[in-house]
C-alpha cells in the first residue's frame, strides 16, 4: 500500500491520522491480497494494517495465498463488515490453523492507542479518492444493518464450509434412507448425485437473509386475487417488510446493498441470489411503489450506482441468451413511469430508463415476455367442444 496522495496537505494528513479510525492486523502472509471497501492491494513484509479509515461502515476481505502454491494462487475470499467510530481501534489478528483473521478483544486494541506513532510506518492510509464509490455501494448499509444479516461467526465466506447432514457411512444407513450401496456401479449422472450425502452449511456461518413470506397471497385469497398478488407483488413485500423491518423500509435498500457487496466484492454467489430475489420483489411491487414514492426514489438511486460497477453483458443467461434485468426493470418501468405516479418520482424513473438505454442498450419499449398472455387448452368438454382460457404468464 502506498503513502498518503502527493498534493494531500500535511496538516490534513496529520489530523486524519488521529481523528479517523485504525485498523491493525497481524501476522497476515506476505503475497496475500487484503482488501478494504473497493480497493485491494498484495501484503508486502511490512504490512501492518490500515490508517486513516472515515468512521462507518467497511468491508474488509482477503485471500491468504497457499505455501507451495503457484505465484499469485490464493484461497477463496473472506470478508467482515465493519463499523467504526472516530478515532475507533480495530485488532485482528491472522489465524494460521483456519486461515483466517480473528478480532482481538477491545481491550487488547485500545492498548495499542499509545503505540500509533511507532506503528506509523507499517500502515497504509485509507485511499480517500475512491471514498466516494464505497458510500455510493454501501449509503444504507447501517450498523443495524451488519448486526441483522452478518453471521453469527462474523466472516462472510465465498466457499463455506459444509457438512453433511448425517454421516451414512454403513451401508445400513445408506438402505434406511434408500441410497444406492457405495460398492455399487452407478448407471447414470443422476444416480452419482444422488449417493452423495444431504449437506448443510456449517452452524454460524450462515448469512441471515430475510426470506419470501411462505404464500405470496392471503388466506383465503380467491383465485382471481391469488393470480392479482401474483403479478403484483405488493402483499409480499408487505409481508417480508413486516417481518424483517416493520416500520424501517428503507432498511431493505441496505440488505439489497449488503447481498450486492457480498457478490461483488465477497465473491459470495449467494449475495447475488438475495440481489435478484429482492429486485424482483421491489420491481414487481406496482402498489407497494404507489404508496411509498420516496421508497422507490432510492431504490433508483441504489441501482444506479450498483450497476455502473458490473460490465454491459454481465446480467446474460449465456444459455438462453436472455437478460433477467431487463425483464425485470421493464416491469418497473412500466408502472413508474406512468402518468399516475409521483411526479418526482416518475421523473427519476425516466431519466434512469434513457441511461439504462444508452449505456446497455436495453430495449424496454418491448412487452416483458412473462407479462404477454399465455392461452392454456382445456380438456373437451363434450363433442367437438373446446375451450381456451387466456392467463397471465406469471400467475
Amino acid at each position: 500500500m502506498e503513502g498518503p496522495s502527493a498534493d494531500m496537505d500535511p496538516e490534513l494528513a496529520r489530523q486524519l491520522f488521529f481523528e479517523g479510525a485504525t485498523l491493525v492486523i497481524l501476522g497476515v502472509p506476505e503475497r496475500s491480497e487484503f482488501g478494504i471497501d473497493a480497493n485491494s492491494w498484495q501484503v508486502g513484509p511490512r504490512f501492518r494494517g490500515v490508517k486513516m479509515v472515515p468512521p462507518g461502515v467497511h468491508f474488509i476481505h482477503y485471500c491468504v495465498t497457499r505455501n507451495g502454491g503457484a505465484p499469485g494462487e490464493t484461497g477463496p475470499r473472506t470478508g467482515i463488515f465493519l463499523h467504526l467510530e472516530q478515532k475507533d481501534i480495530r485488532l485482528l489478528h491472522w489465524n494460521p490453523q483456519d486461515e483466517e483473521m480473528v478480532p482481538a478483544p477491545q481491550e487488547e486494541a485500545d492498548k495499542l492507542r499509545e503505540q500509533l506513532m511507532s506503528l506509523d510506518p507499517f500502515l497504509g492510509p485509507y485511499p480517500y479518492e475512491s471514498m466516494r464509490r464505497w458510500v455510493s455501494l454501501s449509503s444504507h448499509i447501517k450498523k443495524e444493518v451488519i448486526t441483522k444479516l452478518q453471521p453469527k461467526c462474523g466472516s462472510i465466506y465465498a466457499f463455506p464450509e459444509v457438512l453433511p447432514t448425517e454421516q451414512m457411512t454403513h451401508t445400513e444407513d445408506r438402505t434406511r434412507h434408500n441410497l444406492p450401496r457405495y460398492d455399487s456401479v452407478c448407471q447414470s449422472y443422476k444416480e452419482g448425485m444422488a449417493r452423495l450425502p444431504l449437506m448443510k452449511q456449517r452452524e454460524g456461518t450462515e448469512i441471515r437473509f430475510s426470506q419470501l413470506p411462505a404464500k405470496m397471497y392471503p388466506e383465503n385469497a380467491t383465485p382471481a386475487e391469488v393470480t392479482q398478488h401474483s403479478m403484483d407483488l405488493s402483499y409480499a413485500l408487505g409481508c417480508l417488510l413486516e417481518t424483517y423491518y416493520p416500520g424501517q423500509p428503507l432498511e431493505l435498500l441496505g440488505e439489497l446493498q449488503f447481498s450486492f457487496v457480498c457478490f461483488l466484492l465477497g465473491n459470495v454467489y449467494e449475495g447475488f441470489e438475495q440481489w435478484k430475489m429482492l429486485l424482483n420483489l421491489l420491481c414487481r411491487a406496482e402498489t407497494f411503489a404507489f404508496q411509498h414514492p420516496a421508497l422507490y426514489i432510492e431504490v433508483i438511486s441504489v441501482l444506479y450506482h450498483q450497476l455502473a460497477e458490473v460490465p454491459t453483458d454481465f446480467f446474460i443467461d449465456i444459455v438462453s441468451q436472455d437478460n433477467f434485468l431487463t425483464s425485470t426493470l421493464q416491469v418497473l418501468f412500466s408502472f413508474l413511469c406512468s402518468p399516475s405516479m409521483d411526479k418526482a418520482l416518475r421523473k427519476k424513473a425516466m431519466r434512469f430508463r434513457a441511461h439504462l438505454t444508452k449505456k446497455f442498450q436495453w430495449d424496454f419499449e418491448e412487452e416483458p415476455l412473462d407479462c404477454a398472455p399465455l392461452v392454456v387448452e382445456l380438456p373437451e368438454a363434450g363433442e367437438g367442444d373446446s375451450n381456451a382460457l387466456v392467463h397471465n404468464a406469471t400467475s
